[in-house]
């Protein structure tokens, strides 16, 4: 897992060079069109095996200051939006896998592990 603030956009532009990638970016224009309203909380949700791990890798390589993105967004469909460099990498953000922490965590105890792992307490486990 490693980075948590702020990570960069690594799994994100490995996607977009994949062989096969669809342009799902039209949620980067609803959630800037969200952020500093009532309904800034998000859950992205989809059933297994239909994308989530990416749209978590792009909405972190997009909002991320850990990185600089304008190159992997400038041909998507985000780039045709008003707000598309307004909230390029301006926010800080903490991206947390919590199946990789439950994979770490072994028996009983296994949340106290988990939020143990979070708060940097053991590296057993991290690779």
């Amino acid at each position: 897992m490693g980075v948590f603030f702020n990570p960069g956009n690594d799994g994100f532009a490995s996607a977009v060079r994949s062989q096969i990638y669809v342009d799902k970016t039209g949620l980067l224009d609803f959630t800037n069109r969200v952020l500093g309203t009532e309904q800034r909380f998000l859950c992205v949700s989809r059933p297994r095996r239909f994308g989530k791990s990416v749209a978590v890798e792009m909405l972190t390589a997009y909002y991320s200051r850990g990185c600089s993105s304008q190159e992997l967004f400038q041909d998507k469909k985000i780039a045709e939006s008003n707000d598309y460099k307004k909230e390029l990498n301006r926010h800080n953000v903490i991206r947390l896998d919590i199946q990789w922490f439950r994979s770490v965590a072994e028996g009983k105890g296994i949340l106290k592990q988990m939020i143990s792992y979070m708060q940097g307490g053991s590296n057993q486990g991290n690779p």
